[in-house]
């Protein structure tokens, strides 16, 4: 039986800078049959001779961010001495820094997650996106940096997830024509409010893939033209009301989507 694909993560801090790398590289070929095993955090260059030996064994390649230069260099002989491929992510930047600014790095290993400031408001603004999802308590759509509304599938809590994991405080609040929108969100001016809407035939899609990851009947009315079109023109009178910015999501990634409203937050901030 062939080995199942894998991408090596090895790193003598978290790892997570090499994996979101190889996960956005996934993204690009629809890497389904491949899979991520991460090494962090690697200490000496025994567990370095270890990863390339397995990566070898199984045809895999490793992403590593190494800040020690002793394990970088024994990751480049091992890598060679194996003939495994080893992409430094790391590495291009460090010295870009160093040949164009003259500095020196710390070459301390997991600073990027060090338990700043930062880290504890990204922190603060998961916890607040995951309390205030799907409009469960309407009281976050008053206390929000951004507010996204939309029918249902059109990406409003992985959208409202990733922006928390840049500090963004996100509430959002899914549209109902059966159900009248809280006065919290269109009485207050003052914030960001984003509308997300998409073309009828690809909701359709997403959402008859839903009823069937669910067990349920292809006829159910979530899925229909009819119902799915009532919904989003009710959605676009509530969002005329709101006065708010629309994206259309049909064939947006979550990363662009969260760019444009990143880029609206700083027009505004």
């Amino acid at each position: 039986m062939t080995a199942q694909q894998t991408i090596y993560i090895c790193s003598d801090g978290v790892g997570e800078t090499a994996e979101a790398v190889a996960q956005a590289t996934m993204r690009q070929f629809g890497g389904d049959k491949v899979r991520i095993k991460r090494y962090a955090p690697v200490k000496d260059e025994d567990e370095i001779s270890q990863v390339v030996a397995e990566a070898s064994q199984n045809g895999g390649f490793i992403a590593f961010t190494l800040v020690q230069p002793e394990l970088r260099e024994m990751m480049r002989e091992e890598a060679l001495r194996h003939g495994v491929r080893a992409v430094d992510v790391l590495g291009p930047m460090m010295q870009a820094y160093i040949d164009t600014f003259n500095g020196m790095p710390k070459r301390e290993p997991g600073l990027l997650h060090k338990l700043d400031d930062d880290y504890y408001r990204r922190i603060e603004a998961v916890e607040f996106a995951v309390k205030f999802d799907d409009g469960k308590d309407a009281r976050g759509l008053l206390q929000a940096d951004v507010v996204l509304i939309g029918v249902s599938r059109t990406s409003k809590t992985p959208l409202s997830i990733y922006l928390a994991h840049k500090g963004v405080r996100v509430a959002n609040y899914p549209l109902i024509p059966e159900v009248k929108p809280p006065a919290e969100l269109l009485g207050t001016p003052g914030r960001l409010i984003v509308g997300l809407t998409m073309e009828a035939s690809h909701m359709r899609m997403i959402r008859s893939e839903r009823l069937k990851s669910m067990g349920l009947p292809q006829s159910a009315s979530y899925a229909t033209e009819k119902r799915i079109e009532e919904e989003l023109a009710y959605a676009r009178g509530v969002m005329e009301t709101a006065g708010c910015r629309v994206i259309d999501v049909t064939r947006r990634s979550i990363e662009e989507t969260a760019g444009i409203i990143m880029g609206w937050m700083n027009e505004t901030g």
